[in-house]
């Protein structure tokens, strides 16, 4: 069985906070670059995984005219348009009934590629589908890109074309390792020490269990999946899923599975991560399509100038009507 200790999960996929605010900064930076070099920040993938900016643009005009060039989307307007689609992930899995492992698997593909790129150079529309038939894949649970395409209304072949890019920039690291199955490790411990103990114990510890899926689910949508070990995550969960209910048991548990498995730490060698993961999930929110309205227009006037041309166009037509009006 594959262990989380040795996994290239925890050697290569486990970040500061820091770390991140600087691999977010150096995406945006280089498609900014491009926006000011190509004229555009869109990348034509191929299958196999290659990729081109688009072609200069190197015309006089064009040289008279770069003032009026889209904006670039700022670092925190990309963030907002990555959490947008982390929701949608959680959409399109419920939708077609996928388990959350899958889920999870998604969320973090989606996560880790864009450690590496801009949503100003993959459209992360595209990138959340291909991610969702990736993660399919690697569990095991096959759906084609035809059926996953049509069940969204969504062109397929856009999914068989940045299969490939996915997955290099994954580095090929597709195993991942989700909080669900570390809690359920922790559920079954409590279930050996408190369940046989105490009558009604059982269906508590069942109730704990699944609130503490839910708390999980809000987690997997927050930067912690990059900053924490699953097992840690896990603990963040049943701990505010104990809160809910009103179980006082966690601190005790926590004291007891140390003891056994982990002599060597103690109890406040949790509290700093749990405590961060808390921080996380209660900052929290749901953007709506009217927040991501405007930075997704500008997503596209940089992905494709035409459109902000078009655009551009349109406000002077509509303008021109109002004075002869």
């Amino acid at each position: 069985m594959a262990d989380f200790t040795t996994s290239t999960h925890r050697s290569k996929w486990i970040f500061t906070p820091h770390d991140l605010k600087e691999k977010y900064k150096d995406a945006n930076k280089r498609a900014k670059q491009a926006l000011e070099m190509y004229g555009a920040t869109r990348m034509e993938v191929d299958i196999d995984g290659s990729f081109i900016y688009a072609e200069p643009q190197n015309d006089v005009k064009d040289n008279a005219e770069k003032h009026s060039r889209p904006k670039a989307l700022k670092t925190e307007e990309e963030q907002i348009l990555r959490a947008f689609y982390e929701f949608k992930i959680q959409d399109v899995c419920d939708a077609f009934k996928f388990p959350r492992k899958i889920q999870a698997t998604a969320l973090i593909y989606f996560k880790r590629f864009y450690l590496q790129w801009s949503v100003m150079e993959h459209h992360p529309k595209i990138i959340m589908l291909t991610c969702i038939y990736a993660a399919c894949k690697a569990e095991e649970n096959h759906v084609s890109a035809e059926e996953l395409g049509k069940g969204i209304e969504q062109d397929h072949q856009v999914i068989l074309n940045n299969e490939m890019l996915v997955l290099q920039s994954l580095g090929f690291d597709l195993i991942v390792y989700a909080p669900y199955r570390a809690l359920q490790g922790f559920i079954g411990d409590m279930e050996e020490i408190y369940g046989a103990k105490v009558a009604g114990q059982t269906e508590i510890i069942k109730n704990l269990h699944e609130s503490a899926k839910l708390e999980v689910d809000k987690i997997m949508l927050t930067e912690a999946p990059l900053l924490f070990p699953p097992g840690q995550l896990a603990l963040a969960a049943l701990r505010r899923s104990c809160e809910v209910h009103k179980v006082n048991d966690f601190e005790r548990y926590i004291k007891s599975m140390l003891s056994r498995q982990h002599p060597a730490h103690g109890i406040s060698d949790l509290h700093l991560p749990l405590n961060a993961i808390d921080i996380l999930i209660n900052k929290l929110e749901t953007p709506t399509s009217k927040d991501v309205k405007h930075i997704d227009r500008k997503l596209k006037s940089c992905l494709d100038p035409s459109s902000h041309e078009k655009s551009k166009k349109r406000k002077h037509r509509s303008k021109e009507s109002s004075n002869d009006v």
